[in-house]
């Protein structure tokens, strides 16, 4: 069975089931999470998405992102998410969610309402190679100087949700 994302309504009340692909397709508003993990030294772990992922592919982003299955709350899908692409846990804590709508390579649309979880770790991370090219940790000026320099090689998600996490979490850029 194909994957579906739950989709919501600006409120974040569900609404109905949809695959995947087709929501992205038809540009249909989801639920969605993002995962930003700090080691204790500040620095944040970026992934880079695989190549052959259906959009986005070989961008850096946050620390993992993915949508919850139906009947599974967001922060039950972080942390399983998180596991299964990066290899690690953490105490993961809610800081925000925003909506955003974005056009993709291949037709495709973002629109989704995505909860935002922070968590420190310093578990080396074992990536799982279907999802995750490879990861590095960054301290938030050079992922904040990389961003002006090099806005391509970001996801559109993390180039909108960059500086709000870093004001939520009270961080300086």
């Amino acid at each position: 069975m194909e994957d579906q994302v739950i989709l919501v309504n600006e409120e974040d009340v569900e609404i109905g089931l949809m695959p995947k692909l087709e929501a992205h397709q038809k540009g249909m508003l989801h639920r969605a999470f993002s995962v930003f993990i700090f080691n204790t030294k500040g620095e944040m772990l970026l992934q880079r998405r695989a190549f052959g992922k259906y959009h986005s592919e070989g961008l850096w982003s946050n620390t993992c992102c993915s949508h919850p299955f139906p009947e599974e709350s967001a922060n039950r899908a972080a942390s399983r998410r998180l596991r299964e692409e990066m290899g690690i846990s953490a105490d993961l804590n809610f800081l925000y969610t925003f909506q955003y709508r974005v056009q993709l390579e291949n037709g495709l649309t973002e629109n989704e309402l995505d909860h935002v979880f922070w968590g420190i770790s310093d578990e080396k991370p074992l990536i799982n190679t279907d999802e995750v090219s490879e990861y590095k940790y960054m301290t938030m000026n050079d992922v904040k100087a990389d961003l002006i320099l090099n806005p391509g090689n970001y996801t559109e998600w993390f180039k909108i949700c960059f500086a709000a996490v870093a004001e939520q979490l009270k961080l300086k850029i």
